[in-house]
């Protein structure tokens, strides 16, 4: 297959137009770590864009970071951490999921498939924390959107828009985001022994509480020995995580207020900065399914709902895990035909949707998204794919069949 590998802007413009004017169908790629997500691709050649990397501007007091797309996230984060700063959203890395190196996403990567980590239900997702972005079109013609301010409001707010595309609209070529404060203190509060609908009406009380926490999850026993923190893993029993985040005096504050609230039963134990870190990155990139070749679901609900849609779906409890306080289910299964059939029907009770993040090809091409988009969305889908690539170049098919 042919690789193509602009080394700039005005190369990757003279690349995109000539690949248009003969029909070549794209696939772009960045670092290369969720290549394995969404639908197989049928295309002719490869558009490399890794080239595209490095911070191009960071100014700590503006809370902005400008960088190319196939910048490490690894790399940003260093860098936000040594000013006392992160990327809010929290961005999961999936490398090891797919048979990858850690550490291998990029920021790119992270926006155009619009993830967010544990904190999502606080802090948003990617779409929620990009300013601005540069890009190619599908005819070859360079665009720009936003800018390098917190409050911009100028034009139509495509930020929204490329974030989640997945590669389809455009080809990004630098990216503006919004950084935040990271948390003084991190502390997580631990309920053991709890079943998931224990758990959700816990994290529910939470919720509701004066507590402001940042993350809840609720993990069985066989994901809690996979943190292999010794906290959590020792009991041999399901763990309720709920993490807070702030000024020491805060922190410790609101969790002694959230103590008192929950129910007396569970045993309780807290963590501190460091096995929180460790914990809710394991629980942000799935690390207990690492190694299992089996095809894994990410299914986005209600909170309310998670518990319910865990049970209807009568997976092995080891085979799941609750997080965003109920509000995404990971789950697997040794039968995945079967477990399709009953997400499907889940869903269309239940509403959200699943999302295949590991699978083999087959399962790919005819089930990556459920539950199946009504046709009105598809055909919306399919005027905004013309409004940005009219010949159907980049990443053909990845969302959407046909697309």
């Amino acid at each position: 297959m042919t690789k193509l590998a602009p080394a700039d802007e005005a190369e990757l413009v003279e690349a995109v137009a000539a690949a248009n004017a003969r029909g070549t169908r794209l696939e772009l790629v960045g670092r290369g770590s969720k290549r394995a997500i969404g639908r197989p691709l049928q295309v002719e050649a490869t558009l490399d864009l890794s080239r595209f990397s490095g911070i191009v501007a960071y100014e700590p007091d503006e809370l902005v970071l400008t960088a190319g797309p196939a910048t490490p996230l690894a790399e940003i984060e260093a860098l936000l951490a040594g000013q006392g700063q992160a990327l809010a959203f929290e961005p999961p890395d999936f490398g090891p999921l797919l048979g990858e190196p850690a550490a291998a996403g990029s920021l790119g990567g992270a926006v155009a498939a619009n993830l967010g980590g544990p904190r999502r239900f606080k802090a948003g997702a990617a779409r929620d924390h990009l300013l601005g972005f540069k890009a190619v079109s599908g005819e070859g013609a360079r665009f720009k959107s936003g800018g390098r301010v917190v409050k911009n409001v100028t034009g139509y707010d495509l930020s929204k828009l490329m974030a989640g595309s997945w590669g389809t609209l455009a080809a990004m070529t630098e990216l503006t985001v919004k950084v935040l404060p990271a948390g003084q203190a991190i502390r997580t509060l631990l309920l053991f022994g709890q079943d998931a609908a224990e758990a959700g009406l816990a994290m529910t009380a939470a919720f509701l509480s004066a507590a402001e926490v940042s993350g809840a999850a609720w993990l069985p026993a066989g994901q809690a020995r996979a943190t292999q923190l010794d906290l959590v893993a020792s009991t041999g029993s399901a763990v309720t995580a709920l993490r807070m985040e702030g000024p020491a005096p805060s922190v410790a504050a609101r969790l002694a207020g959230l103590r008192q609230i929950l129910p007396p039963g569970p045993k309780q134990a807290v963590l501190d900065d460091e096995d929180s870190r460790s914990l809710w990155r394991g629980i942000a990139d799935a690390r207990g399914f690492v190694g299992d070749s089996r095809p894994l679901w990410r299914i986005s609900l209600t909170p309310t709902a998670g518990p319910v849609v865990l049970r209807e779906l009568g997976v092995p409890e080891d085979d799941a895990f609750l997080d965003w306080g109920g509000g995404l289910l990971w789950a697997t299964s040794a039968e995945p035909e079967a477990l399709v059939g009953r997400l499907a029907a889940v869903l269309s009770s239940h509403g959200g949707e699943a999302t295949l993040v590991r699978g083999p090809a087959a399962l790919r091409a005819t089930g990556a998204s459920l539950p199946e988009q009504p046709a009105a969305l598809i055909a919306l889908a399919r005027r905004v794919k013309s409004s940005f690539d009219p010949k159907g170049l980049f990443n053909p098919g990845r969302i959407y069949a046909g697309i």
